[in-house]
């Protein structure tokens, strides 16, 4: 597996809450070109299991009850408050393999699903991220 440490050209003094694979970048600008500007919710379960759910940007209403933890891929991606209590720790790696995506995310026609993988932060990686800030 790649190292997912400070991507996205971020630079050394900046940790991020979650990262996106080569696979994944590709099918989200695969998407973005067909659909538009994107934004992603990572699922907490119910129909979907724990997917990251691709949506056309302002199609998922989010609120006070959801988290940004940034963006991938230049498309923000959310998480309810109360699921990020539980990964706070961890490091979301967003991938894309083949399969079947969310019923209703916007990957589910090629082919293709979004997949969640996950570190945890080493202890100079959380260091960081507590000076800057939740989430």
């Amino acid at each position: 597996m790649p190292d997912t440490r400070n991507t996205d050209a971020a630079p050394a003094a900046v940790v991020r809450r979650v990262s996106v694979t080569p696979a994944a970048q590709a099918l989200i600008e695969r998407l973005r070109a067909e659909h538009g500007p994107l934004m992603f919710h990572q699922s907490g379960g119910c129909c979907d299991g724990s997917a990251p759910m691709c949506f056309g940007l302002g199609e998922f209403i989010t609120g006070d009850a959801d988290v940004c933890l940034g963006e991938i891929a230049d498309t923000p991606f959310y998480m309810s408050r109360s699921q990020f209590e539980y990964w706070e720790h961890t490091h979301l790696i967003i991938d894309a393999v083949p399969g079947n995506g969310g019923m209703f995310s916007l990957e589910r026609p090629t082919g293709l699903r979004f997949l969640t993988r996950s570190r945890l932060y080493e202890d100079a990686e959380w260091q960081v991220l507590e000076a800057q800030g939740r989430p």
